[in-house]
Protein backbone atom coordinates (compact mmCIF):
# COMPACT_ATOMS: atom_id res chain seq x y z
CA UNK A 1 0.00 0.00 0.00
CA UNK A 2 1.20 3.35 -0.38
CA UNK A 3 0.84 6.12 2.43
CA UNK A 4 0.76 9.34 2.95
CA UNK A 5 2.01 10.79 6.42
CA UNK A 6 1.87 13.77 7.85
CA UNK A 7 3.36 15.01 10.76
CA UNK A 8 6.65 12.71 9.69
CA UNK A 9 9.39 14.68 11.21
CA UNK A 10 7.77 14.31 14.55
CA UNK A 11 8.46 11.33 17.02
CA UNK A 12 5.07 8.92 15.82
CA UNK A 13 5.44 10.28 12.17
CA UNK A 14 9.21 9.49 12.13
CA UNK A 15 8.75 6.08 13.60
CA UNK A 16 6.22 5.25 11.05
CA UNK A 17 8.11 6.15 7.78
CA UNK A 18 10.64 3.71 9.40
CA UNK A 19 7.67 1.22 10.55
CA UNK A 20 6.68 1.06 6.90
CA UNK A 21 9.32 1.05 5.01
CA UNK A 22 10.54 -1.88 6.60
CA UNK A 23 7.35 -3.63 6.24
CA UNK A 24 7.96 -2.89 2.67
CA UNK A 25 5.47 -0.38 1.81
CA UNK A 26 5.93 2.74 -0.19
CA UNK A 27 5.86 6.34 1.68
CA UNK A 28 4.86 10.02 0.37
CA UNK A 29 5.22 12.69 3.51
CA UNK A 30 3.68 16.20 3.51
CA UNK A 31 6.18 18.33 5.37
CA UNK A 32 6.80 21.86 5.60
CA UNK A 33 10.41 21.76 6.28
CA UNK A 34 13.12 20.78 3.54
CA UNK A 35 14.84 17.05 4.11
CA UNK A 36 16.26 17.43 7.36
CA UNK A 37 17.97 14.48 9.68
CA UNK A 38 15.02 13.42 10.79
CA UNK A 39 14.41 11.41 7.36
CA UNK A 40 17.86 11.57 5.83
CA UNK A 41 18.52 8.76 3.68
CA UNK A 42 14.58 7.42 4.03
CA UNK A 43 13.77 6.06 1.16
CA UNK A 44 10.34 8.72 0.77
CA UNK A 45 8.75 10.48 -1.64
CA UNK A 46 8.21 14.51 -0.36
CA UNK A 47 5.85 16.79 -0.97
CA UNK A 48 6.55 20.08 0.25
CA UNK A 49 3.54 22.01 2.51
CA UNK A 50 1.20 22.96 4.94
CA UNK A 51 -1.55 20.71 6.25
CA UNK A 52 -3.66 24.30 6.01
CA UNK A 53 -2.80 24.40 2.57
CA UNK A 54 -5.92 22.95 0.75
CA UNK A 55 -4.23 22.88 -2.70
CA UNK A 56 -0.99 21.21 -1.20
CA UNK A 57 -3.03 19.07 0.78
CA UNK A 58 -5.43 17.73 -2.06
CA UNK A 59 -2.46 17.34 -4.77
CA UNK A 60 -0.47 15.31 -1.74
CA UNK A 61 -3.42 12.70 -0.90
CA UNK A 62 -4.15 11.97 -4.59
CA UNK A 63 -2.44 8.40 -5.76
CA UNK A 64 -2.20 7.09 -1.95
CA UNK A 65 -4.47 4.15 0.01
CA UNK A 66 -4.92 5.64 3.43
CA UNK A 67 -3.36 8.93 4.94
CA UNK A 68 -1.90 8.90 8.81
CA UNK A 69 -2.21 12.07 9.73
CA UNK A 70 0.12 12.46 12.42
CA UNK A 71 0.78 16.64 12.32
CA UNK A 72 -0.27 18.87 14.99
CA UNK A 73 0.41 21.45 16.83
CA UNK A 74 1.17 20.66 20.42
CA UNK A 75 1.69 23.24 23.13
CA UNK A 76 0.25 22.96 26.68
CA UNK A 77 -1.10 26.09 27.99
CA UNK A 78 -3.66 28.77 27.47
CA UNK A 79 -2.11 30.70 24.60
CA UNK A 80 -1.89 30.12 20.57
CA UNK A 81 -5.30 29.10 20.19
CA UNK A 82 -5.72 30.17 16.95
CA UNK A 83 -2.64 28.45 15.55
CA UNK A 84 -4.32 25.11 17.27
CA UNK A 85 -7.30 25.40 15.64
CA UNK A 86 -5.94 26.38 12.08
CA UNK A 87 -3.35 23.03 12.38
CA UNK A 88 -5.07 20.99 14.34
CA UNK A 89 -8.35 21.64 13.14
CA UNK A 90 -9.09 23.05 10.14
CA UNK A 91 -5.62 21.16 8.75
CA UNK A 92 -7.54 17.54 10.01
CA UNK A 93 -10.76 18.64 8.34
CA UNK A 94 -8.92 19.61 4.89
CA UNK A 95 -7.34 16.33 4.95
CA UNK A 96 -10.33 14.37 5.54
CA UNK A 97 -12.10 16.08 2.84
CA UNK A 98 -9.39 15.45 0.66
CA UNK A 99 -9.11 12.17 0.98
CA UNK A 100 -12.88 11.55 0.93
CA UNK A 101 -12.52 12.73 -2.61
CA UNK A 102 -9.85 10.99 -3.37
CA UNK A 103 -11.29 7.40 -1.95
CA UNK A 104 -8.26 7.13 0.66
CA UNK A 105 -8.42 5.51 4.28
CA UNK A 106 -7.51 7.88 6.96
CA UNK A 107 -5.69 6.94 9.86
CA UNK A 108 -6.09 10.04 12.25
CA UNK A 109 -3.51 10.25 14.89
CA UNK A 110 -5.17 12.07 18.39
CA UNK A 111 -4.02 11.45 22.05
CA UNK A 112 -5.58 9.90 25.03
CA UNK A 113 -6.31 13.52 26.40
CA UNK A 114 -8.83 13.58 24.35
CA UNK A 115 -10.93 10.66 26.61
CA UNK A 116 -10.81 12.51 29.50
CA UNK A 117 -9.54 11.03 32.82
CA UNK A 118 -8.41 7.41 33.79
CA UNK A 119 -8.25 6.31 37.16
CA UNK A 120 -4.68 4.39 38.17
CA UNK A 121 -6.81 1.54 40.23
CA UNK A 122 -9.95 1.86 37.51
CA UNK A 123 -8.10 2.91 33.85
CA UNK A 124 -10.54 3.93 31.49
CA UNK A 125 -11.14 2.54 27.72
CA UNK A 126 -12.03 4.24 24.61
CA UNK A 127 -15.73 5.11 25.78
CA UNK A 128 -15.46 5.30 29.68
CA UNK A 129 -13.00 7.98 30.49
CA UNK A 130 -14.24 10.72 32.86
CA UNK A 131 -14.88 14.39 32.74
CA UNK A 132 -12.61 17.33 34.41
CA UNK A 133 -9.28 17.06 32.31
CA UNK A 134 -8.05 20.38 32.04
CA UNK A 135 -9.40 21.79 29.00
CA UNK A 136 -6.35 23.83 27.22
CA UNK A 137 -6.52 24.60 23.51
CA UNK A 138 -4.14 22.02 22.55
CA UNK A 139 -6.79 19.17 23.99
CA UNK A 140 -9.89 21.25 22.87
CA UNK A 141 -8.55 21.68 19.45
CA UNK A 142 -7.95 17.77 19.39
CA UNK A 143 -11.52 17.11 20.19
CA UNK A 144 -12.74 19.23 17.83
CA UNK A 145 -10.60 17.45 15.05
CA UNK A 146 -11.77 14.43 15.99
CA UNK A 147 -15.31 15.84 15.44
CA UNK A 148 -13.83 16.82 11.95
CA UNK A 149 -13.01 13.70 11.11
CA UNK A 150 -15.93 11.80 12.39
CA UNK A 151 -18.31 14.32 10.22
CA UNK A 152 -16.32 13.60 7.20
CA UNK A 153 -17.18 9.80 7.95
CA UNK A 154 -20.68 10.58 8.34
CA UNK A 155 -20.46 11.50 4.85
CA UNK A 156 -18.65 7.99 3.56
CA UNK A 157 -14.92 8.70 4.66
CA UNK A 158 -13.33 5.54 5.55
CA UNK A 159 -11.25 6.53 9.19
CA UNK A 160 -9.91 5.40 12.07
CA UNK A 161 -9.10 7.22 15.31
CA UNK A 162 -6.08 6.18 17.04
CA UNK A 163 -5.50 7.45 21.11
CA UNK A 164 -1.85 7.02 21.57
CA UNK A 165 -0.34 7.83 25.59
CA UNK A 166 2.53 9.49 26.20
CA UNK A 167 5.26 7.87 23.65
CA UNK A 168 9.30 7.99 24.49
CA UNK A 169 11.48 5.96 21.93
CA UNK A 170 14.17 6.46 19.71
CA UNK A 171 14.21 9.18 16.51
CA UNK A 172 12.57 12.38 18.67
CA UNK A 173 14.58 14.69 16.75
CA UNK A 174 12.87 18.07 18.10
CA UNK A 175 12.67 16.85 20.71
CA UNK A 176 9.39 15.98 21.78
CA UNK A 177 7.70 14.25 24.57
CA UNK A 178 11.72 12.93 25.16
CA UNK A 179 12.30 17.10 26.90
CA UNK A 180 10.56 15.10 30.07
CA UNK A 181 13.59 12.37 30.19
CA UNK A 182 16.26 15.15 29.41
CA UNK A 183 14.96 16.96 31.77
CA UNK A 184 14.19 14.73 34.86
CA UNK A 185 17.57 13.56 34.13
CA UNK A 186 19.15 17.53 34.88
CA UNK A 187 18.06 16.04 38.29
CA UNK A 188 15.05 17.40 40.31
CA UNK A 189 13.32 16.17 43.63
CA UNK A 190 9.33 16.44 42.99
CA UNK A 191 7.54 14.97 40.45
CA UNK A 192 4.16 16.12 39.33
CA UNK A 193 1.94 14.31 41.82
CA UNK A 194 -0.60 12.76 39.13
CA UNK A 195 -0.21 9.52 36.78
CA UNK A 196 -0.26 8.76 33.42
CA UNK A 197 0.54 6.07 31.02
CA UNK A 198 3.93 5.81 29.71
CA UNK A 199 4.28 3.56 25.86
CA UNK A 200 7.45 3.11 23.20
CA UNK A 201 6.73 5.11 20.09
CA UNK A 202 7.49 1.75 18.21
CA UNK A 203 4.57 -0.16 19.71
CA UNK A 204 2.45 2.72 18.97
CA UNK A 205 3.21 2.17 14.97
CA UNK A 206 3.13 -1.23 15.08
CA UNK A 207 -0.42 -0.92 16.04
CA UNK A 208 -1.08 2.09 13.73
CA UNK A 209 0.15 0.41 11.14
CA UNK A 210 -2.00 -3.05 11.79
CA UNK A 211 -4.93 -0.57 12.48
CA UNK A 212 -4.18 0.78 8.62
CA UNK A 213 -4.98 -2.58 7.77
CA UNK A 214 -7.48 -4.45 9.94
CA UNK A 215 -9.60 -1.48 11.49
CA UNK A 216 -12.99 -1.16 10.70
CA UNK A 217 -14.19 2.17 9.59
CA UNK A 218 -14.87 4.34 12.71
CA UNK A 219 -13.12 2.68 15.26
CA UNK A 220 -11.12 3.62 18.19
CA UNK A 221 -8.39 2.16 19.60
CA UNK A 222 -6.18 3.45 22.86
CA UNK A 223 -2.06 2.62 21.46
CA UNK A 224 -0.79 3.17 25.28
CA UNK A 225 1.72 1.06 27.63
CA UNK A 226 2.44 0.75 31.46
CA UNK A 227 -0.20 3.06 33.90
CA UNK A 228 1.90 4.54 37.07
CA UNK A 229 2.46 7.69 38.66
CA UNK A 230 4.68 10.69 37.76
CA UNK A 231 6.75 9.81 40.64
CA UNK A 232 7.43 6.13 39.17
CA UNK A 233 7.76 7.10 36.10
CA UNK A 234 10.44 9.61 36.73
CA UNK A 235 12.41 7.47 39.31
CA UNK A 236 12.64 4.52 36.34
CA UNK A 237 13.86 7.84 33.89
CA UNK A 238 16.49 8.83 36.82
CA UNK A 239 17.65 5.63 36.96
CA UNK A 240 17.67 4.52 33.20
CA UNK A 241 19.87 8.06 33.15
CA UNK A 242 22.51 7.18 36.45
CA UNK A 243 20.70 10.12 37.92
CA UNK A 244 19.54 10.58 41.38
CA UNK A 245 15.79 10.86 41.07
CA UNK A 246 12.50 13.01 42.67
CA UNK A 247 11.70 11.69 45.90
CA UNK A 248 8.45 13.56 46.84
CA UNK A 249 5.31 15.00 44.64
CA UNK A 250 4.20 18.61 44.38
CA UNK A 251 1.87 19.61 46.88
CA UNK A 252 -1.09 21.73 46.63
CA UNK A 253 0.25 24.89 47.96
CA UNK A 254 2.97 24.35 45.27
CA UNK A 255 0.92 23.79 42.56
CA UNK A 256 -0.97 26.79 43.30
CA UNK A 257 1.84 29.09 43.98
CA UNK A 258 3.29 27.80 40.29
CA UNK A 259 0.26 28.10 38.20
CA UNK A 260 -0.78 31.54 39.76
CA UNK A 261 3.07 32.67 39.26
CA UNK A 262 2.89 31.54 36.00
CA UNK A 263 0.31 33.15 34.62
CA UNK A 264 0.99 36.56 36.24
CA UNK A 265 4.35 35.98 34.00
CA UNK A 266 2.52 35.02 30.85
CA UNK A 267 0.16 38.85 31.39
CA UNK A 268 3.28 40.64 32.18
CA UNK A 269 5.31 39.28 29.26
CA UNK A 270 3.09 38.11 26.85
CA UNK A 271 5.12 34.84 26.55
CA UNK A 272 3.55 31.46 28.13
CA UNK A 273 6.43 29.40 30.00
CA UNK A 274 6.26 25.39 29.15
CA UNK A 275 5.55 24.83 33.11
CA UNK A 276 1.87 26.81 33.68
CA UNK A 277 -1.32 26.42 35.03
CA UNK A 278 -2.64 24.15 32.53
CA UNK A 279 0.27 21.72 32.37
CA UNK A 280 0.90 22.31 35.99
CA UNK A 281 -2.85 21.44 36.28
CA UNK A 282 -2.72 17.74 33.98
CA UNK A 283 0.29 16.86 35.65
CA UNK A 284 -1.90 16.81 38.89
CA UNK A 285 -4.44 14.45 37.29
CA UNK A 286 -4.70 10.78 36.30
CA UNK A 287 -4.44 9.87 32.37
CA UNK A 288 -4.55 6.15 33.01
CA UNK A 289 -6.04 3.66 30.29
CA UNK A 290 -6.18 0.17 29.21
CA UNK A 291 -5.56 -0.87 25.56
CA UNK A 292 -7.62 -4.26 25.85
CA UNK A 293 -9.53 -3.33 22.28
CA UNK A 294 -6.61 -3.18 20.28
CA UNK A 295 -4.85 -6.11 22.21
CA UNK A 296 -7.31 -7.88 21.17
CA UNK A 297 -8.19 -6.55 17.81
CA UNK A 298 -5.13 -5.36 16.34
CA UNK A 299 -2.89 -7.70 17.92
CA UNK A 300 -1.32 -5.03 20.09
CA UNK A 301 2.14 -5.88 22.10
CA UNK A 302 3.79 -3.54 24.70
CA UNK A 303 7.90 -3.94 25.90
CA UNK A 304 9.09 -3.52 29.27
CA UNK A 305 8.98 0.26 30.49
CA UNK A 306 12.42 -0.27 31.35
CA UNK A 307 13.47 -0.86 28.23
CA UNK A 308 11.68 1.69 26.25
CA UNK A 309 13.27 4.32 28.51
CA UNK A 310 16.88 2.92 27.94
CA UNK A 311 16.24 2.78 24.38
CA UNK A 312 15.09 6.22 24.08
CA UNK A 313 17.70 7.30 26.57
CA UNK A 314 20.69 5.62 24.44
CA UNK A 315 19.75 7.24 21.25
CA UNK A 316 19.62 10.85 22.88
CA UNK A 317 23.03 10.10 24.15
CA UNK A 318 24.24 8.64 21.01
CA UNK A 319 23.16 11.55 19.09
CA UNK A 320 24.45 14.15 21.27
CA UNK A 321 21.26 15.62 22.70
CA UNK A 322 22.68 14.89 26.24
CA UNK A 323 26.00 16.72 25.85
CA UNK A 324 24.31 19.76 23.73
CA UNK A 325 21.25 19.90 24.99
CA UNK A 326 20.68 18.52 28.87
CA UNK A 327 21.13 22.16 30.24
CA UNK A 328 18.70 23.66 28.43
CA UNK A 329 15.54 21.29 29.27
CA UNK A 330 13.21 22.20 32.01
CA UNK A 331 11.01 19.58 33.77
CA UNK A 332 7.71 19.32 32.09
CA UNK A 333 4.46 18.71 33.90
CA UNK A 334 2.53 16.71 30.50
CA UNK A 335 1.29 13.97 29.50
CA UNK A 336 0.65 14.82 25.95
CA UNK A 337 2.25 12.80 22.62
CA UNK A 338 3.28 14.83 19.94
Amino acid sequence: MKYLITGATGLIGNNLVRRLLADGDEVRILTRSPRNEALEDLDVEVHHGDVRDAARVDTAVQGVGCVIHAAAHVQVGWTQSELHRQINVEGTRLIAEAALRHGARVIHISTINTLGIGLLDNPADEESGLPGLVPCHYVTSKKNAERAVLQTAARGLDAVIIHPAFCLGPWDWKPSSGRMLLAVNRGTVVAPAGAFNVCDVRDVCAGVAAAAKLAPTGRRYILGGHNLTYLAAWQVFARVGGHAGPRFRLGPIARWLGSVGSDVWTRCTGEEAEINSASIGIGSQQTCFTSQRAIQELGYRTRPLEATVADAWNWFCEHGYVRRRLAASRPSAVSLHS
